[in-house]
């Protein structure tokens, strides 16, 4: 009887000593940055449940697209799931709304935003941050050297009146600056804006040779439609904020002859053999459209898929100097993310530092064009 009770107890024992790696997920999948944030909330399902032997275990939650929403879904997270990572939110204004409670928890966090903001100029709050999307200022660089290889000599920006727009607007103002493109109109809406039409007639009257829409997802797409209707011939350039079908699907025939940078994965079956990132891109999008159908990968999700490649990499490291649920785990999750090293995403290929937490070089980016409703490949 004693040895039985004694089994019992060892048994149990090992069992509480083995904790699983909990995973906080919040994400924007209703409100107006719905068409991003559900293809991340479908490719969470994807991610790995094992990890080094060690059960993952994932808590997702719904910001509806709000700051407010998304900080109180990170501190639930911290503060009664005791989860190791975050993962979230979808938005900039979200995500770097999330930053202090991250660092207040000392959780690492992977956010699925664009802006370089969440992770620049590095500091003790950002530290614990790291992102996977490519920054602006990487695909600004992208779209002057498009402008410039096609004749744009001036230019036109319309962008969100919000952290997105004017991280846009800062970077690409920059950029446009120095390769002597002239910049005649700076114009702002909000994201759940119905009409732009005073904007566009606005930047219309200077007669640009491009506009750049400083926008994501659908909202990004009123704009575009505006200016066709309109009557505007000039190149529209649109940013990676838009490359997922539900913009193809709202925006329709005023979408084709647009430019925009993106990374690989949205044209993963265009890129050739020796592309370093075409392997795991393909990987994805076969997953992907095996439960979502043909044609159904986007961008977003592809962040989301990069989030859990990172995380795959990190934890074994981490499981090798503490357990799941204490403070120590996740500050070894967070210095093994840091130490991350030519790990290939299907965005880019990751080479992160203490200075850098994307991590990405020009690998990261294509320039694609909309055509017959679909991503080209420009060459």
């Amino acid at each position: 009887m004693k040895k039985t009770l004694l089994a019992t107890l060892l048994s149990t024992l090992a069992a509480a000593a083995i904790a699983d790696i909990n995973v906080g997920v919040t994400l924007s999948a209703t409100g107006p940055a719905a068409s991003l944030g559900i293809p991340e909330k479908n490719t969470i399902d994807l991610l790995p449940k094992t990890i080094a032997g060690q059960k993952v275990n994932y808590i997702v939650l719904d910001d509806a697209s709000d700051t407010t929403t998304a900080v109180k879904n990170a501190k639930k997270l911290i503060s009664e799931s005791s989860v190791d990572l975050i993962i979230g939110s979808t938005t900039t204004p979200n995500s770097l709304a999330m930053v202090d409670v991250a660092a207040e928890g000392e959780t690492p966090m992977i956010a699925l935003a664009a802006s370089a903001r969440i992770v620049e100029p590095m500091d003790a709050k950002r530290k614990w941050v790291f992102k996977t999307p490519q920054n602006d200022a990487q695909m600004s660089t992208a779209i002057v050297e498009h402008m410039t290889n096609n004749n744009v000599k001036t230019v036109a920006y319309i962008g969100f009146s919000d952290a997105y727009g004017e991280g846009w607007w800062n970077e690409f103002s920059k950029l446009a600056d120095v390769r002597k493109i002239k910049l005649v109109g700076n114009e702002r809406f909000n994201r759940t804006d119905t009409s732009v039409t005073g904007q566009v007639l606005k930047v219309m009257s200077a007669k640009p040779d491009a506009i750049l829409i400083g926008g994501a997802g659908t909202p990004a797409a009123l704009p575009q439609k505006s200016l066709k209707e309109k009557g505007y011939k000039g190149i529209i350039y649109q940013t990676h904020g838009v490359a997922n079908n539900d913009f193809l699907r709202v925006c329709g025939k005023d979408c084709e002859g647009t430019v925009l940078p993106t990374g690989p994965v949205l044209v993963a079956a265009q890129l050739p053999a020796d592309n370093p990132v075409k392997k795991s891109a393909a990987e994805y999008v076969s997953k992907y459209e095996a439960v979502h159908g043909k044609g159904s990968v986007n961008a977003f999700g592809g962040y989301a898929w990069d989030a859990g490649i990172l995380l795959a990499n990190a934890a074994p490291v981490a499981l090798k100097k503490a357990q799941p649920g204490t403070r120590e785990f996740r500050a070894a999750l967070r210095d093994a993310l840091e130490a991350t090293r030519n790990l290939a995403g299907s965005h880019g290929v990751f080479n992160m530092s203490a200075n850098d937490h994307l991590g990405f070089d020009q690998r990261a980016r294509v320039m694609v064009t909309i055509q017959n409703g679909g991503w080209q490949l420009a060459k």
